[in-house]
């Protein structure tokens, strides 16, 4: 990378946003090969690849929003990085029309004769409607589009002009968007994912889902911030950044820990069948060895690597650590939606991979070319050198 050291910006990526580009062309042509061959399997894996991407850029919009509420000061420097994998949520509604034309294929509640065979369906059905998922799910972009385009709005602007004024606004909405941020990610768990199995129903499934998108927003955001280390933010960036943001991986790694067990053990405890079928399809057919993976990808590595200072503090083990953090959310992802579809056993298709090149590389790219648009670091943040001091000290 070559970068413009009085503002900032970076001139030169090295080629990554064009190979980025390069492989979300070739994804989303296998990925149109895969909707050919295999629709049904193609909406599937094209969930499940949405799903990975937006549940980051839901967790850094989390992370923009408990910067500034916290008024914290160490994670300004990494605080654009956020930003930048945020604003893809104003995308979101474009890259969520495959999951509506698929809407029959993925939704056993979409078709009138199963729910009208099906008391329990029938019941649900005031809510499970076609219409009423679009005008929530209409309602969950439009939030998410709102407080992501005013906080980077606020966010850029204070670049130029560094008004306390600007800082204000940034923690009002902040405050606003959390509140909302709750609702919506909550019930677009429920809607998008936990309704594929409408028979089926956990009250703290959408923190879990929470849980596990904040834990990959922070792993992709410790990525990003090791490669600039490396390469453009070698004096900026201190050992006790990486050493908080290893602190916020190992907490919640305990708290995706805490709520995944919560969930399971209140089920285990209960014993009701429509209850725990969820987790038999998730234990038997090859599935068993998916659930432990989640087990020691999530927690127990993390948490024997991470509780070090040390850990934390090297770079080396910090990427190994995030790497595998990312591919264990895609593995939690899998887990969550393909069991729905593959009770006898696991099917892992080249459609997968395809849907997520498709996806991964469109929006890799989108955020290396912002990341020329804008300094990487707040520029005008009143706190932005206390940020440098403090990650150094």
């Amino acid at each position: 990378m070559i970068i413009d050291e009085k503002v900032f910006h970076i001139i030169e990526d090295g080629g990554a946003a064009r190979r980025f580009l390069i492989i979300g062309t070739v994804g989303t042509a296998l990925s149109l090969a895969g909707l050919i061959i295999d629709s049904r399997q193609f909406f599937q894996s094209y969930l499940t690849a949405y799903s990975f991407w937006l549940t980051i850029s839901l967790g850094s919009l989390f992370f923009v929003m408990l910067h500034h509420l916290t008024n914290a000061t160490w994670s300004v420097i990494v605080r654009r990085i956020a930003e930048n994998a945020m604003i893809t949520l104003v995308f979101a509604a474009i890259f969520f029309i495959p999951v509506i034309i698929g809407f029959g294929s993925l939704y056993e509640w979409s078709h009138s004769d199963i729910v009208a065979g099906d008391e329990l369906l029938r019941g649900k059905s005031p809510y499970l409607n076609f219409g009423f998922f679009i005008a929530r799910s209409l309602f969950y972009f439009g939030v998410w589009f709102i407080l992501s385009f005013l906080l980077l709005k606020y966010s850029s602007r204070q670049d130029f002009y560094s008004s306390p004024e600007l800082t204000k606004k940034m923690r009002i909405t902040s405050a606003v968007g959390m509140l909302l941020f709750a609702i919506t990610i909550t019930f677009a768990s429920f809607d998008w994912l936990m309704s594929l199995d409408p028979h089926w129903y956990s009250t703290i499934f959408g923190v879990y889902i929470f849980g596990g998108g904040f834990l990959s927003a922070l792993a992709f955001i410790s990525l990003y911030a090791i490669n600039f280390k490396r390469d453009v933010l070698k004096t900026q960036l201190g050992p006790n950044h990486f050493h908080d943001l290893g602190k916020l991986l190992f907490a919640f790694a305990i708290f995706w820990a805490y709520i995944a067990f919560s969930q399971y053990f209140l089920i285990w405890y209960g014993n009701i069948p429509e209850e725990t079928i969820w987790y038999h399809h998730r234990w038997h057919g090859g599935w068993k060895a998916i659930s432990l993976i989640l087990v020691f990808g999530s927690f127990i590595v993390p948490f024997l690597v991470l509780i070090s200072k040390g850990a934390k503090k090297n770079l080396g083990v910090m990427k190994a650590m995030v790497i595998m953090l990312l591919i264990v959310h895609w593995i939690d992802i899998f887990w969550v939606i393909a069991p729905n579809f593959k009770q006898d056993g696991i099917l892992v298709s080249w459609i997968d991979a395809a849907t997520m090149m498709g996806t991964g590389g469109f929006y890799l790219w989108f955020i290396n070319r912002r990341l020329g648009h804008f300094p990487i670091i707040p520029l005008g943040d009143p706190r932005l050198d206390a940020s440098i001091k403090m990650g150094n000290n």
